[in-house]
């Protein structure tokens, strides 16, 4: 079976099926409503597949914290004092047993109006990713849906401890929870009697504005206070947690994207992912983490398969684009992860991150293609895409609790403006402007390609930049150029992050065409990926590459080992004797 390039389309499904056109600014779920897990059909997915896509992740779909009242269906209500947002953020999660009421059409059927989703979605050829949010819970966490013999987090705790190996949560002991933030007054005020210890390792009492308020820490076994470990025996969260996880697996998942990692022991993980993947083998973990320290060790010993590379790659693409880097420096990521370039998840844009079109990021949609190039075709590893993103949303709005920071709100009931224009109500005939018709184009031909062609699903890569960067034929300032390779093609990439179109003369050192098996000559009919364009190209040591690359463009010329007619050698004529020269020379007289 061929090998498959994971390509992950990540959507929130309040905001992604939302077809609202007038939201309100800071508007409740009766005001503004909640997409729908039912209108994420068939045709929808259809077209999210046809982008590309291979996996779905469908971000706070777990019951999580938020102000709505789900009482009448026996789901208790939340204090909004402890809720960031209206809506509550996806990661504050307030049973882990349960299906976000908001999602739901028919609420005491929300399960499987979940479970219809994911068969329609592995009906449509993909498959399906949830998060776990295993680092902390919601401050009122209550399972009401939890399977008989599954016990609350806290419900054992020794409430009189900051640390014990039995409990689940750490205590503030004797000390009111006394945040920065209006916690309510009379009857309608929310108290908290010990505090607990937030979920952004916040050890105090008294959090700030900025910190995981509406979250609390889980205990793991390990004490804060003192430093020590106690795994032995097995600690009642990670008992929790496995059954959590099993739970969710038993539902026909595919994948767990897992929140915040390097939280929560690297202990746990090796002892919780095998024997899940005992009863679900096919099942992976993506790791959100950002400590390269610990990428090695969460693969080898926590034992994930994705990590997301934000603090190298993602970090690096955004200062090249936005502050000024040198492309060079693109090469440090790849060494950065040598050996586990495959486990590597790129992206450009998360729920988390601004988005590249708006103002504190790029500020054009249209300047992407070099940082979507190098994302996608750099390594065997996973791409992500953020809804939205192959329109150029720009994340522009003000939408309540999240203001105008040029990220999509992950707290309030919003509708998107570009996500509805596509869906059209579930058709997705929507009448799209043409530059948004054009950019998504634009996306699914890239990424369409990363499993079209096997140089990117299966071959090597071979970073060109060390016998350019003094080299006057490539600016390493603004362009970065590699080559990814099977034993029968080639496929040279150049990318250039500058404003003005450029003619490159790309060096390719002789080691390559050692280390690629490939012979040197003119290669006939290469064919440009992006565009279509064929030409003939000289593939050689000894003289250069040559391509046009347009201003924040890329191109990726895909040569066959078959078209490669070897370059004849240079045979130098004999020496003419004194003699014969003479004679000719009387004959030209």
């Amino acid at each position: 079976m061929p090998t498959q390039k994971p390509i992950i389309y990540q959507l929130l499904p309040r905001l992604f099926t939302n077809f609202c056109e007038t939201p309100i600014v800071d508007g409740t779920l009766e005001q503004n409503g909640s997409g729908k897990l039912n209108d994420i059909n068939s045709t929808v997915l259809e077209a999210i597949k046809d982008l590309g896509a291979t996996h779905v992740w469908y971000t706070g779909v777990i019951e999580h914290s938020h102000d709505a009242d789900y009482t009448r269906y026996g789901i208790r209500r939340n204090n909004p004092h402890v809720i960031k947002g209206h809506a509550g953020s996806p990661y504050a999660i307030t049973d882990y047993y349960d299906i976000d009421p908001d999602l739901a059409v028919d609420v005491p059927n929300r399960m499987k109006e979940f479970e219809a989703l994911v068969k329609r979605t592995h009906d449509a050829g993909m498959k399906v990713i949830i998060d776990f949010v295993p680092n902390h819970v919601a401050r009122e966490y209550h399972s009401d849906v939890c399977p008989k013999g599954v016990e609350d987090f806290g419900s054992h705790d020794d409430r009189e401890m900051f640390f014990s190996p039995r409990n689940n949560f750490y205590y503030i002991t004797r000390q009111q929870f006394a945040p920065s933030i209006d916690l309510g007054h009379g009857s309608g005020a929310y108290v908290e009697f010990p505090a607990k210890a937030s979920g952004n390792d916040c050890f105090t009492a008294f959090p700030g504005v900025n910190d995981w308020y509406d979250t609390v820490k889980l205990n793991y076994g390990i004490d804060y206070g003192d430093g020590t470990h106690h795994f032995e025996p097995v600690p009642d969260t990670w008992l929790k947690m496995l059954n959590i996880l099993r739970y969710w697996a038993s539902k026909g998942i595919d994948g767990f994207r897992c929140d915040m990692v390097h939280m929560v022991p690297l202990e746990f993980w090796h002892w919780a992912i095998p024997q899940v993947k005992e009863r679900y083998p096919d099942i992976v973990f993506i790791a959100e983490i950002y400590d390269m320290a610990l990428y090695r060790p969460f693969i080898d010993y926590g034992g994930f398969d994705y990590l997301y590379d934000k603090v190298n790659l993602y970090d690096t693409l955004r200062a090249v684009e936005t502050d000024n880097h040198s492309a060079a420096r693109i090469t440090g990521c790849w060494q950065a992860v040598e050996g586990i370039a495959p486990n590597m998840l790129n992206f450009l844009e998360n729920h988390d991150e601004q988005r590249f079109a708006s103002p504190f990021y790029a500020g054009d949609a249209w300047r992407v293609l070099p940082s979507l190039v190098v994302s996608t075709m750099i390594n065997k590893g996973p791409m992500m895409i953020y809804f939205g993103q192959e329109l150029g949303e720009p994340g522009t709005d003000a939408e309540g609790y999240s203001g105008p920071d040029g990220r999509t709100t992950i707290f309030d009931y919003w509708s998107v403006a570009s996500v509805r224009r596509w869906i059209a109500g579930g058709t997705c005939k929507g009448k799209l402007p043409p530059s948004e018709e054009r950019l998504r184009a634009l996306y699914r031909h890239v990424l369409r390609l990363a499993n079209a062609e096997k140089a990117f699903t299966e071959g090597g890569f071979f970073d060109l930049m060390y016998v350019n960067l003094e080299h006057a034929g490539v600016n390493p300032h603004r362009h970065f150029v590699f080559m990814r390779h099977t034993a029968d093609e080639v496929v040279v990439i150049a990318v250039n992050f500058g404003d003005t179109d450029d003619e490159l003369a790309v060096n390719i050192p002789i080691h390559a065409f050692i280390a690629m098996d490939m012979p040197q000559g003119v290669a006939k009919d290469t064919i440009e990926l992006l565009t279509g364009e064929k030409a003939d190209k000289t593939f050689s040591a000894t003289e250069p590459f040559r391509t046009r690359v347009a201003a924040h463009g890329a191109t990726m010329w895909k040569l066959r080992r078959d078209s490669i007619e070897p370059a004849r050698p240079v045979t130098a004529k004999p020496r003419a004797s004194k003699a014969t020269a003479k004679k000719t020379q009387t004959k030209k007289k």
